[in-house]
């Protein structure tokens, strides 16, 4: 049964990886969009832009390895799925069969929707391409204007910094980072931003840029500020690439609805990765779209156990990770708004974790510095953890006797 996957990232990859390390001999197809071998994103926001790694610290692998384990890279965009027929177009009117097909198709960045976004001088950061177009417009750039204070918003800032440019920030909710971490840990986060010397704008809404021969000069905001800008980046999320799925019959629920065992409502596809969503169990089974290399990762790991035959239910603990100046940002677990926060540890430290807790419950710890913390949470989580929470604000109590019990 030839496996044919449609993305070459993080994902797909490790499926093709993983199935060739379980003994699978069939033929394996991984068809990007990109050229190139596949590569990791996670650097072309910090270490890749900064110039600390080249290309080839970027590949997943070297070409030999996919020669080696006759994994096949087809570069192109497919553009139909024939169900019936079993098998998929590329743009080029090729046709590759397949036995299973794995939609790995990840995510695009979202568009911000005002006059002025297709100015020279504005980008996006997601793929190689993008980060090469960035590394090129850095130089000559003194002012710099971030819009969307997320992970890919203050990565690039603490670098833009680093680099010795002016830095604002322009975020349209009242916090930095207010999807991803409570409310103590975007605090110090505005702080440490702020002490990098960016400056932090809040609640406030992009109305146009504004260009002069064609190139971005300024961002104006709804509010009627106008902030000088020789370069721009947008990054206000991503849209999951769902089309080619929904154009096939297949459900969409935010990503391609999946089962636990990322099925696709039909037994010969599967989806993986930033585009599938699934019923978390550490999201009481509530469906989620996670964007990380971790969820990548052991989404291939789960289907190459399916396709070899030893198939179960997808429970990973999530886990995230975002590296901003000398601050490594750990997550592990899935909050929500209103869970409890208790701190492990003095922000003033720049060492320290919350620790969050729904109805007495740990279901997430957010850690600086502090990995040990990290790493006994992914443990924790990963079984039935009976950390409460007056013992995760006490420094004296020892996390890592919770583990013998």
């Amino acid at each position: 049964m030839s496996v044919v996957v449609i993305g070459a990232g993080q994902a797909a990859f490790q499926l093709a990886a993983s199935l060739r390390e379980a003994g699978y001999e069939e033929p394996i197809t991984l068809v990007g969009d990109e050229p190139g071998l596949p590569y990791q994103r996670p650097p072309l926001s910090k270490a890749y832009l900064k110039g600390d790694v080249g290309v080839d610290h970027l590949e997943l692998r070297p070409a030999a390895f996919f020669a080696d384990h006759r994994i096949g890279l087809a570069h192109g965009r497919v553009v139909a799925v024939d169900r019936s027929a079993r098998r998929v177009t590329l743009e080029d009117d090729g046709k590759l069969p397949y036995g299973h097909l794995v939609f790995a198709t990840g995510a695009r960045n979202r568009v911000l929707p005002v006059p002025g976004a297709e100015f020279d001088g504005v980008f996006y950061l997601r793929s190689l391409a993008d980060a090469d177009a960035v590394k090129a417009a850095l130089p000559s750039a003194g002012k710099v204007v971030v819009i969307g204070a997320g992970f890919i918003g203050l990565e690039f800032a603490a670098v833009a910094r680093k680099l010795g440019h002016e830095v604002t920030v322009i975020e349209a909710t009242s916090r930095v980072l207010g999807r991803a971490v409570g409310a103590a840990m975007s605090d110090f986060f505005a702080h440490e931003h702020r002490a990098m010397g960016t400056v932090l704008t809040f609640g406030a809404g992009v109305a146009r840029l504004v260009g002069e021969g064609g190139r971005v000069v300024a961002v104006e905001t709804v509010e009627g500020e106008r902030i000088a800008a020789d370069l721009v980046m947008i990054g206000i999320g991503v849209v999951p690439n769902v089309e080619l799925a929904a154009a096939a019959g297949l459900a969409i629920d935010n990503g391609i609805a999946v089962d636990a065992r990322l099925l696709a409502g039909d037994p010969e596809i599967s989806a993986i990765g930033d585009v599938a969503a699934y019923p978390s169990h550490h999201a009481d089974n509530v469906r989620v779209r996670l964007e990380s290399v971790q969820n990548a990762a052991d989404h291939g790991r789960c289907v190459a156990a399916r396709l070899t035959g030893h198939a179960h239910d997808y429970t990973s603990v999530p886990w995230f990770w975002s590296d901003q100046a000398d601050l490594k940002l750990q997550m592990v677990g899935l909050a929500r708004p209103g869970d409890a926060e208790v701190l492990r540890g003095d922000p003033a430290s720049r060492r320290f974790s919350v620790f969050r807790f729904r109805e007495g419950r740990l279901v997430a710890i957010e850690s600086v510095n502090r990995p040990a913390d990290h790493m006994l949470g992914r443990r924790l989580l990963a079984g039935m953890p009976t950390l409460t929470p007056e013992q995760a604000g006490d420094e004296s109590f020892e996390l890592k006797s919770l583990l013998a019990r």
